[in-house]
């Protein structure tokens, strides 16, 4: 990577590389590793779904009782390593961390396939210990009683024109977005002479969401 190539907007750079490793064919390209510190300083970390991007932060949905989302509740700072390893690439965000609105949230949640949003609702307690898998299927059983398929008997490629909105957003989930407050760029080379890009931008008074200008720095390897 030249400095003198690279855009203003990391941004930019993010959706070329996010544009190259579609076109390779890796699979779960938006899986991205999130990582968490409780209100003590504990980390943990796991893999989530990229669910959009943009000047606004870093976008992905979970159950908001789970272990990260405690965590982000205690301290609403995160970091994300999207580890793009057969193109020997991988991108790192760091930022604070806002969570959605309900009606962001539930936008997404009626984008779901059926299954998923009753598997939401079977999750209530994610993170938390359950007696056996017979449990969660039981409560998935007992949310597709109360919501019934509406596709059910319908014949194969018909329309779901109510479907969307028969499983509603639970209470307990939702969506977050990391605002980036650095976003670096490491491109393998040979004899570990690797590329490390970071774009750093200073928060302004405003706050999170008051966005400054970028500035791009090379780090040593």
């Amino acid at each position: 990577m030249s400095e003198s190539a690279l855009p203003a907007d990391p941004l930019a750079l993010f959706a070329a590389w996010f544009a190259d490793v579609h076109a390779s064919g890796l699979v779960e390209p938006n899986a991205m590793v999130l990582a968490t510190a409780s209100g003590d300083g504990e980390p943990s970390a796991r893999l989530v779904l990229l669910k959009g991007y943009g000047p606004q932060g870093f976008r992905f949905f979970t159950n908001l009782t789970s272990r990260k989302g405690r965590d982000l509740a205690e301290n609403p700072r995160a970091a994300l390593v999207f580890p793009w390893h057969p193109l020997y690439r991988q991108v790192r965000v760091a930022g604070p961390v806002a969570e959605l609105t309900r009606d962001e949230s539930a936008a997404y949640f009626r984008t779901r396939p059926y299954g998923s949003r009753l598997g939401a609702w079977a999750s209530e307690h994610q993170s938390g210990v359950i007696p056996g898998r017979e449990a969660l299927e039981r409560h998935y059983a007992d949310a597709a009683a109360r919501w019934p398929d509406p596709a059910a008997g319908q014949p194969p490629g018909a329309p779901d024109e109510e479907g969307s909105d028969v499983v509603p957003l639970p209470d307990f989930w939702g969506g977050y977005r990391v605002v980036p407050e650095s976003i670096e760029f490491w491109q393998g080379r040979r004899d570990r002479l690797h590329d490390r890009i970071r774009y750093r931008r200073e928060v302004s008074p405003g706050g999170a969401d008051d966005h400054g200008a970028w500035t791009a720095e090379r780090l040593s390897p």
